[in-house]
């Protein structure tokens, strides 16, 4: 397995780190039938890729290994973010599909103790061929043997089809939900075109939450 280095990973703070404590641990208890996860949203710029990235960095510091599939094939930002860096030519995701090389070409070891990525590779304008693919379903299939936990960031529900396709491959969908800005019927809107695919919705992750109210609390 090739190597990424990821020189950009930023330290959360307390709240931060305890809520995402508090979301690893509620995926762990909900269901060992629950390997491979999408996490979506109902719009852009709401947290999720952000949201997966470090629910991924717990799991893994946890023992458990986790494979984080960068499936935004449109507008990934994870490479950029995080200031990821391969030797060689960095292939993704659209290459594999595309037939241009194989599994093992796109799986990265990075340096994060029991944390692997497949990121994006190049990106492309009409995504739904390739996630519509026998392809990408193997692929989700051989990685759910392979690894504890296989974390999907997918591209937001309400922006594009994508998301609808990608969950029909996984066990179960987290929605991240940018606190008092999404409203109720885009969410309700959201939650009936993911259940359409019959892939489960586990829950709701609340992002962006202002947490002073709280810190001063005792409990």
């Amino acid at each position: 397995m090739r190597m990424m280095s990821l020189r950009a990973v930023p330290k959360l703070d307390y709240a931060t780190t305890e809520a995402i404590n508090t979301l690893a641990t509620n995926v762990i208890f909900s269901g060992a039938e629950y390997k491979t996860i999408m996490l979506t949203s109902c719009s852009a710029n709401e947290g999720k890729s952000f949201v997966t990235f470090h629910l991924a960095e717990k799991l893994a510091s946890l023992g458990y290994s986790v494979m984080l599939v960068d499936a935004d094939l449109r507008k990934s930002v994870f490479v950029s973010r995080y200031d990821a860096v391969t030797q060689g030519p960095l292939l993704g995701m659209t290459d594999y599909l595309a037939g241009r090389c194989d599994l093992e070409d796109i799986q990265y070891r990075t340096n994060i103790e029991n944390l692997s990525i497949i990121p994006i590779g190049k990106e492309v304008i009409n995504s739904l061929p390739l996630l519509n693919s026998a392809g990408f379903a193997g692929m989700m299939k051989e990685l759910r043997q392979r690894y504890h936990f296989v974390l999907v960031d997918a591209p937001p529900v309400g922006t594009v089809i994508d998301a609808a396709q990608i969950a029909k491959n996984c066990d179960g969908t987290l929605i991240v939900v940018n606190y008092n800005s999404v409203r109720r019927q885009e969410l309700i809107d959201v939650k009936e075109q993911l259940e359409q695919t019959g892939c489960p919705i586990l829950g709701t992750a609340l992002n962006m939450v202002e947490y002073d109210n709280y810190l001063s609390k005792k409990y």
